[in-house]
């Protein structure tokens, strides 16, 4: 059995969960079958990878023609593959010509969806509506399109009516369970200027809208001032959310009077364990959120997870058992924008400071955290369904 991946992220070239999904999900399959990849930017010396780049003739597009000229590029290449398997709709049109190009099977990994994600016309401007259509006509060609969660399963029918469900099928993500683990290390905490002593409330993840970043900044004006904020958060997708962002962190500071700490930079893996792991809680205030890698991540390391009720956020996070969830009702434009904002800020709030109140039943959810993705979230698990979910189709 011959498999193209084909991703625009892959390492070193990873900056999201796709990427991470990408990466962890081909090193667990090839330990069974033959699987290529094809990605996008500068060359990679890993065997059987191949990386691609914008054709010459469009570097300075919108990007999202450049990303279709890509695509062009790699579907001409998957030729002898039984089948090609793509992620995200940056990658989705290499897979859905390829799919036609060479007669074979083509598998489509939803890590999110353009419909749900209208703030990205920020970024892409009339790219979005080209990004839209990707998305959409490689969805209704394909012949499976794994969802990774049951939540993003419902969206994906609700965004596309017209795709048989039969064909849409949940695979979860995963966790390297031995890569990421509970990681005592006081001295590489304090070398980042925060106290491993103190209690701590975290967030790890991209400055974008869907994150739900100013929200949490709001709630976390609630919290006593002897709490400790950590915001690992960068990678803005726009000045103007930066702008905002800044705004909302200065004003967080001036109010509460307590430690905040908001670290821009891309940190290694093990300072982010290091960082996990010292926290008390770690909070997830997505308004759109198909899993959540970096939950599985926070669980993986003995962390509390609070988290919003959107999405595959409660498949992963149970309520009373490993963190908390956080309910929010939003509106349905696509934005997930909540109905009531200073509700959903104030349940947030309320949250948090019950977890970090008891410490000791915010340890019991840790370890409860850490059980659950050793038994649910491991990629062996992962790898074994996807790869039956390709022999029924080959």
């Amino acid at each position: 059995m011959k498999i193209d991946v084909i991703s625009r992220e892959y390492p070193p070239e990873v900056y999201g969960g796709a990427g991470v999904h990408v990466t962890e999900l081909v090193r667990a399959m090839r330990q069974d079958i033959d699987v290529r990849v094809r990605c996008f930017g500068g060359p990679r010396d890993e065997e059987g990878t191949f990386a691609y780049d914008v054709p010459a003739d469009l570097v300075g597009a919108n990007a999202a023609l450049g990303f279709l000229g890509t695509d062009l590029r790699i579907a001409n290449d998957v030729e002898g593959a039984d089948l090609v398997h793509s992620h995200t709709w940056y990658a989705n049109q290499a897979g859905n010509i390829a799919k036609f190009l060479h007669g074979i099977p083509h598998v489509v990994s939803a890590h999110s969806l353009e419909p749900l994600r209208p703030w990205k016309a920020e970024q892409l401007g009339g790219g979005y509506r080209l990004s839209s259509w990707m998305e959409r006509d490689a969805y209704l060609n394909a012949d499976r399109v794994i969802a990774v969660s049951n939540g993003m399963r419902e969206d994906i029918l609700r965004s596309y009516p017209d795709l048989d469900p039969e064909k849409v099928v949940t695979i979860y993500n995963g966790i390297d369970i031995d890569e990421w683990r509970p990681t005592d290390d006081p001295d590489a905490v304090r070398a980042l200027g925060i106290d491993p002593d103190a209690p701590t409330v975290i967030f790890v993840g991209r400055i974008t809208r869907q994150k739900g970043l100013p929200y949490l900044l709001r709630a976390l004006r609630e919290l006593p001032a002897e709490v400790q904020v950590v915001l690992c958060a960068g990678a803005p997708d726009t000045k103007e959310i930066e702008a905002e962002v800044r705004e909302l962190v200065d004003r967080l500071r001036e109010e509460r009077g307590g430690a905040v700490h908001w670290i821009s930079e891309h940190l290694p893996r093990p300072k982010i364990m290091a960082l996990l792991t010292a926290a008390d809680v770690f909070v997830c205030p997505s308004v759109y959120e198909p899993l959540g890698i970096v939950n599985l991540e926070a669980m993986s390391c003995g962390t509390a997870v609070v988290g919003s009720g959107t999405g595959g956020i409660p498949e992963v996070v149970e309520d009373g058992v490993t963190g908390r969830i956080v309910p929010i009702e939003q509106v349905q434009d696509g934005t997930g924008t909540p109905i009531d904002p200073d509700r959903f800020v104030a349940d947030l709030a309320a949250a948090l400071g019950e977890v970090l109140a008891d410490p000791e039943r915010a340890a019991e959810y840790g370890r409860a955290g850490r059980a659950r993705v050793e038994r649910e979230f491991t990629w062996a698990r992962i790898s074994k369904q996807t790869q039956a979910l390709y022999r029924e189709l080959i």
